[in-house]
């Protein structure tokens, strides 16, 4: 696993060091994936700031945690990470199931016979002579259908004007898949995450 650090008015300690690598591998285990890391480790103002972003196939993720100490604040940014990497694993693997579900349905909805009309015929019986024509029909799958439950919540809406990796980054901090900001200009912009795990930017007429 191939890890870069960079220190801002920071040097990084071999026991930083160990802490990110230890923490890594066990996201390594939760994700199954060889990914590469990138750890900024920066100090402001007394306040040790750290963030680490690692790349899988579907989008990078991001921890970003600040505390009076570095090594906590790396603890922070490492959990989030976590998280963030059980959080990427669970959709994944219910897009695989939803694709193989999606299949088994139109199996047994008689796709896999011909598609010429709402129903085919199937001949039924011992011997060709005695053979039945019978309809068999075809009916589409359910649809679900959930009761909608609505939460008010401010954690989606950035407070103040901020770029588009300032956004970005605020969103992968606060774990939200729909992030409302301004530009510096003032236009308003929607970050929304998509089932594969991208980031996707609307811009509000």
């Amino acid at each position: 696993m191939n890890v870069e650090y960079t220190g801002r008015h920071y040097e990084v300690t071999p026991a930083v060091r160990k802490e990110v690598e230890t923490g890594l591998a066990k996201i390594r285990k939760i994700l199954g994936d060889k990914f590469e890391a990138h750890v900024v480790l920066s100090v402001e103002k007394h306040r040790h700031k750290a963030e680490i972003t690692i790349s899988p196939r579907n989008g990078p993720l991001v921890g970003l945690a600040q505390a009076r100490d570095m090594m906590i604040a790396v603890s922070e940014a490492l959990d989030h990470l976590e998280k963030q990497a059980v959080k990427y694993k669970t959709r994944w693997q219910s897009k695989k199931r939803s694709a193989r579900k999606t299949e088994e349905v139109k199996k047994w909805n008689g796709h896999s016979l011909q598609d010429d009309g709402s129903s085919a015929q199937a001949k039924v019986g011992l011997t060709e002579k005695t053979a039945v024509p019978v309809a068999v029909h075809r009916y589409p799958p359910m649809a679900k259908t959930t009761e909608v439950h609505l939460v008010r919540s401010d954690e989606a809406v950035a407070m103040r004007p901020m770029t588009l990796e300032e956004a970005i980054k605020e969103a992968h901090f606060r774990d939200r898949d729909v992030f409302v900001f301004r530009d510096p200009k003032g236009k308003v912009m929607i970050l929304h995450r998509t089932r594969d795990g991208k980031m996707e930017l609307i811009e509000a007429p």
